[in-house]
C-alpha cells in the first residue's frame, strides 16, 4: 500500500491553533478516540436513537458545509456534492464515490469503501455507518435549494460493510 501526503490544505492559526481547511475550522483526532466516542454514547442511547440524534446533525453540518464551499470555490450544482465527496475521503472517513445523481429527480447513491467505523466494528452483522446518512441529505438540499429547487430529501443506508455479504455500505438520497 503506497502513502500519500494529505490532499486537503490544511492551515494553522499560530496564535489560536486553530485549524482550517478551505477557510472551516477543523479538529483532527485519532481514528479510535472518534470512534470509541461514537461506540460509548451508541451504548448509552442504543443505536436508532443515536442515529436520528445524528441524521439531524449531520444534515445540518453537511448543508453549512456544502454553502460554505460552494461560495469559497465558486461551485455549485452536481460539482458541490463531487467536492464535498471528495473532502469526506480525503479526510479519513472512508472512500466516498458517487454512483449516480440526478439533480432534477433529487437522487443519488454513494458507495462508501474503507469506512472508519468498519475498521473498527468489524463485521457485526447490523450497519454501523449511520454517521454519515444525514450528510447526504443535507448537502442535496443545500444544492437543491441554491438552485431554486422545492425538492427535499431523505437519505438511507441500503446496506454497509460491517454486514455479512458486504464489502462496502450503499446510501441513497431521494425526495421526501
Amino acid at each position: 500500500m503506497a502513502k500519500i501526503a494529505p490532499q486537503l490544505p490544511i492551515e494553522v492559526d499560530s496564535e489560536t491553533g486553530v485549524w482550517t481547511s478551505d477557510a472551516l475550522p477543523m479538529l483532527y483526532v485519532p481514528r479510535h478516540f472518534f470512534v470509541n466516542n461514537h461506540m460509548g454514547i451508541e451504548e448509552v442511547l442504543g443505536a436508532d436513537a443515536y442515529a436520528e440524534i445524528l441524521y439531524k446533525a449531520g444534515y445540518k453540518s453537511a448543508w453549512h458545509w456544502c454553502e460554505k464551499e460552494a461560495e469559497c470555490h465558486g461551485l455549485e450544482g452536481v460539482a458541490v456534492f463531487e467536492h464535498y465527496m471528495k473532502r469526506l475521503s480525503q479526510r479519513g472517513w472512508g472512500l466516498f464515490k458517487i454512483q449516480d445523481i440526478d439533480l432534477d429527480q433529487g437522487t443519488a447513491s454513494v458507495k462508501l469503501e474503507h469506512s472508519a467505523f468498519v475498521y473498527v466494528y468489524g463485521k457485526v452483522g447490523r450497519k454501523v455507518d449511520y454517521m454519515f446518512t444525514g450528510w447526504f441529505a443535507g448537502a442535496m438540499d443545500q444544492i437543491l435549494q441554491a438552485r431554486g429547487s422545492n425538492i427535499r430529501t431523505v437519505a438511507e443506508q441500503v446496506y454497509g460493510g460491517s454486514e455479512e455479504g458486504h464489502d462496502d455500505g450503499l446510501f441513497i438520497v431521494k425526495p421526501l
